[in-house]
């Protein structure tokens, strides 16, 4: 006679000591029982992590809800921050002559301030590494920082760089967007090892 494997413990048995469901075949009533209160454990388990999911899910969305802008703004700015220094990962300081295996602390330093042209804030232009001496103690060390730059990105968007001086209130929807968009390239760019990411 054939053997038929078991619903509830996956041993085999002859097909005629087998119980039919229709939940499947099993071997007796007590491994049917078992294969119930298991599956029906399982259902159970599923609905509660969906709750929790949803609940999870509402409460961040009821965070951002209420997030103030400046925090938005600070999340964008970590964000672009991130990718300028990953981008410019092979480039030393580009204020001064620290080299890229300099073991301090390295900054993403704007060219144009972002007091003196909040249009430039997240403009990859004015954008790029440098050595927190330079970008914290000496305010972007820009005497250094301008012939380094026009070197870099050329002369023109220095020039058109230096034009910009408007104020700028980016939105949240904005400033979202540029988070995610940021963190998203920074995050794949990573996973395959890109080393030209210009």
């Amino acid at each position: 006679m054939p053997l038929r494997r078991c619903t509830g413990c996956k041993d085999r048995f002859e097909k005629g000591d087998m119980i039919r469901t229709p939940r499947g075949n099993f071997h007796s009533f007590d491994c049917a029982i078992e294969y119930a209160n298991r599956r029906s454990q399982r259902k159970t388990q599923a609905a509660a992590n969906k709750v929790k999911k949803e609940k999870r899910a509402q409460h961040k969305t009821d965070r951002e809800r209420v997030k103030p802008r400046a925090k938005w703004l600070a999340e964008a700015q970590s964000a672009v921050n991130a990718w300028v220094r990953y981008r410019d990962r092979n480039d030393g300081c580009i204020s001064c002559d620290k080299p890229a295996n300099w073991h301090g602390q390295w900054h993403c330093s704007h060219w144009r301030s972002v007091a003196a042209s909040s249009a430039t804030r997240f403009n990859l232009f004015n954008c790029h590494k440098s050595c927190s001496v330079c970008n914290s103690h000496l305010s972007g060390n820009i005497k250094n920082y301008t012939p380094r730059l026009i070197e870099k990105i050329g002369a023109d968007r220095v020039e058109w760089l230096d034009t910009q001086r408007q104020t700028v209130k980016h939105d949240v929807e904005y400033l979202r967007r540029l988070r995610d968009v940021f963190r998203k390239r920074l995050r794949q760019a990573k996973k395959r090892g890109e080393t030209n990411i210009n």
